[in-house]
């Protein structure tokens, strides 16, 4: 008898792992751009999509660079 309640609570617990990490699942577009000191795009990159536990590695990073000679700046963006 305890065996099955064992097995029941831990068919539970595994199940509701499972809808835990649904989130992570969401796929995003991400680019990294540079912007002149006026705000203008003047150059991007390849995007590439990122979705789970890449996705938010990869925004937690986020790169963002200024240059103070020329007041550009580089950053991440995810659509």
């Amino acid at each position: 008898m305890k065996r099955k309640i064992f097995a029941a609570v831990l068919f539970l617990f595994i199940a509701f792992g499972f809808n835990a990490c649904e989130a992570l699942s969401d796929c995003e577009t991400c680019k990294i751009i540079t912007k002149n000191s006026s705000g203008a795009i003047t150059d991007t990159g390849v995007e590439a999509e990122y979705c789970g536990a890449a996705l938010i590695a990869f925004k937690a990073a986020n790169p963002t660079i200024t240059n103070p000679t020329t007041g550009e700046v580089t950053s991440l963006d995810c659509n």
